[in-house]
């Protein structure tokens, strides 16, 4: 039976795949192409972080999101401890989200 995935995949998914006694069809994304397919895998983990059932399942699918994160870091020729200390500049300057602050609207 043929299974079409077409999505990016964690480097050891094609071996997996095969020592369960499947073959893997696979090819090799250009740099803009890359970009691209990282970007749906962050929508498609962050979705999985919604849908997760439970605190296991929730930091599972964050591990999930933080490696495509470091992914496309790397892809910019930075690491996630840029990301970080850009993460942490911005919270000094405008907070966090641990107040749980929901702004309802504004008035002029």
């Amino acid at each position: 039976m043929v299974q079409i995935f077409n999505k990016l995949v964690r480097d050891n998914i094609p071996n997996i795949i095969e020592s369960n006694g499947e073959k893997a069809i696979t090819r090799i994304l250009g740099d803009e192409e890359y970009r691209v397919e990282l970007y749906k895998k962050l929508l498609e983990e962050s979705q999985e972080v919604i849908n997760s059932q439970d605190t296991e399942d929730t930091l599972e699918e964050l591990a999930d999101v933080l490696e495509v994160l470091k992914s496309i870091a790397e892809l910019e020729n930075k690491n996630l401890d840029y990301i970080i200390e850009i993460a942490n500049q911005k919270r000094l300057k405008r907070g966090g989200f641990s107040k749980k602050i929901f702004l309802e609207k504004t008035n002029k």
